[in-house]
C-alpha cells in the first residue's frame, strides 16, 4: 500500500492531507505529522494578541477530524527527515517510512538572528504562533496599565509583512476604543524600501494607500531599516539609503513591541544534499517537486522562492494563503499522475491575495501573478475587507473540520474574480 506522509499540520499541511484524500480516493495511506495535536488558524493571531479572540476560537484538535477522512495523525513532531532512506525520525525515536513525502512545515522563526528579539528570552512580542499571540495579549494587558511608546515592524529578511501592518492598525483601533491612543506614540520599522512594498514590489497603489492609512492614524515609520539589537525598553535601528549605505541610526524607546522575524527552514528538513537551500527552505521545481528527491514535494512558507526584487535591506517574497492552496492542489494532482505512471503537469498559479484587517476597516491586495509583470494588480481599502476577513476565519475553521476540499463558496467566489488555482 502506498504511504504518503504530510509533514506539518498547519494551513498547508491540513489542506494538503484533505486534498490528497479527495484527489486520490481511499487507496493510499496518508499520515499527517504535526507539532502537538492542534491546528491553529494563524491569520487570526493579531486578534488574539489584543484580546479580540481567545485561542480556543482559532484552534482545534486535529486527530479526530482527520480520522473521519481515514487520515492518520502523529503529534510527536519530526526530529529529522532522512530522504535517502525515505524515512522520518520522530521526536520520540519512532520512525515513519514513506513512498511520498509532502513537506509543509512552515518556517523556523529566526529570532536568534537579532540579539534581544522575540518573546522567548527577548524583549519583543510575536504573533507568528497562537501561543506567542497569547503571550503578547498578556504583555498588552500589562501595558494598558502603564501605556507608552509602541514599536511594531519586521526584521531584515522578513517575508510576511501583512500581519505586521495589520497589528499596527489593530493596536491603533483598540487603543482609540480605550481612549488611550493619545498616550501611545507608535513607530513602524521595516526593511521594505517604502511603506506598502509588502515584499511584492508594491501592489497597485499600495504605497500611497498604506502611507495614507498610517498618516491618518499617526503612525510614524522607518523604512530601509535594520533592527540591530533590542534591549529591555529600547531598540537599535540602522536606517540605510537606496544604495544600502548607512544613513541614520535610531534608538527607539518602547513599552510594548511586536516584531516579525526572518524565517528559515526547520531543523528537521536539513538532511540530504539537494533538499534545501542554505537558509533551509525546500528546493522545488515548477511542479512543487524536489529536484534531488522526486518523491518529495513541498508547499507553503517552507519552500524556496526568490525575492521579487533586490532591496537595500533584504526582504523575502510572501507566501499567502491562496498561493499555498494553489500549491496544495498542484501537489495532489502531480502525485496522482505519478501513481498512474504519467508525467507531472500541474503548476500552482502563485497568485498573491491578501486580506489585511485594520480593526475598523481593511485593505485587500491582489497580485496575479505574484511576480511582475502582472495580469491583475489592485489594492483597495474598505470595511468590506474587515467583514471578509472575519467571514474567512469562520469559513476556514469549518473547512478544516469538514475536510471539504472545494466548498462552493470558495469555488464560485474565486471564479467571479477570475482567479484560478492551478494552470
Amino acid at each position: 500500500m502506498t504511504h504518503i506522509v504530510v509533514l506539518g499540520a498547519g494551513i498547508g499541511g491540513m489542506s494538503a492531507a484533505y486534498e490528497l484524500r479527495g484527489t486520490l480516493g481511499s487507496g493510499p495511506d496518508i499520515t499527517v505529522v504535526g507539532e502537538g495535536d492542534r491546528f491553529s488558524f494563524t491569520p487570526s493571531n493579531p486578534w488574539v494578541a489584543v484580546g479580540w479572540r481567545k485561542p480556543a476560537d482559532v484552534e482545534m484538535p486535529v486527530a479526530a477530524y482527520l480520522a473521519k477522512k481515514k487520515i492518520a495523525f502523529e503529534g510527536a513532531g519530526a526530529e529529522k527527515v532522512e530522504p535517502d532512506a525515505n524515512r522520518i525520525v520522530l521526536r520520540d525515536g519512532r520512525t515513519l517510512d514513506y513512498d511520498y513525502l509532502v513537506i509543509a512545515t512552515g518556517p523556523r522563526l529566526a529570532f536568534d538572528e537579532i540579539p534581544g528579539l522575540g518573546p522567548d528570552g527577548g524583549f519583543t512580542q510575536s504573533i507568528c504562533t497562537t501561543p506567542h499571540a497569547s503571550t503578547a495579549w498578556e504583555a498588552y494587558q500589562a501595558f494598558l496599565q502603564d501605556p507608552g511608546p509602541i514599536v511594531v515592524g519586521a526584521a531584515p529578511g522578513a517575508s510576511c509583512f501583512g500581519p505586521a501592518y495589520e497589528f499596527a492598525m489593530i493596536l491603533d483601533r483598540d487603543l482609540r476604543k480605550r481612549k488611550l491612543r493619545d498616550k501611545v506614540p507608535m513607530t513602524y520599522v521595516t526593511p521594505e524600501p517604502y511603506i506598502g512594498h509588502m515584499g511584492l514590489g508594491g501592489v497597485g497603489d499600495s504605497k500611497g494607500l498604506m502611507e495614507t492609512e498610517f498618516r491618518q492614524r499617526h503612525v510614524h515609520w522607518i523604512t530601509n531599516a535594520k533592527i540591530t539589537a533590542v534591549r529591555d525598553g529600547e531598540m537599535e535601528v540602522a536606517e540605510v539609503d537606496e544604495d544600502g549605505q548607512p544613513k541614520k541610526t535610531h534608538v527607539l524607546p518602547f513599552k510594548y513591541s511586536m516584531v516579525l522575524p526572518a524565517f528559515t527552514g526547520v531543523p528537521a528538513v536539513r538532511q540530504g544534499e539537494g533538499l534545501c537551500n542554505p537558509r533551509g527552505f525546500i528546493l522545488i521545481d515548477k511542479h512543487q517537486r524536489n529536484p534531488a528527491y522526486p518523491n518529495i514535494y513541498s508547499l507553503g512558507v517552507c519552500v524556496a522562492i526568490p525575492p521579487v526584487e533586490a532591496t537595500p535591506v533584504p526582504t523575502g517574497a510572501p507566501k499567502t494563503g491562496f498561493m499555498i492552496e494553489s500549491m496544495v492542489i498542484a501537489v495532489a494532482q502531480n502525485i496522482r499522475a505519478d501513481l498512474k505512471g504519467e508525467p507531472a503537469t500541474a503548476e500552482a498559479t502563485w497568485n498573491a491575495i491578501c486580506l489585511a484587517d485594520m480593526g475598523d476597516t481593511g485593505a485587500a491586495f491582489v497580485a496575479l501573478p505574484q511576480f511582475p509583470p502582472r495580469n491583475v494588480t489592485w489594492a483597495k481599502v474598505g470595511y468590506w475587507v474587515h467583514l471578509a476577513k472575519v467571514a474567512f476565519e469562520k469559513y476556514f475553521m469549518i473547512k478544516m473540520k469538514s475536510g471539504n476540499t472545494e466548498p462552493i463558496y470558495e469555488k464560485y467566489v474565486l471564479k467571479l474574480l477570475g482567479i484560478t488555482r492551478t494552470r
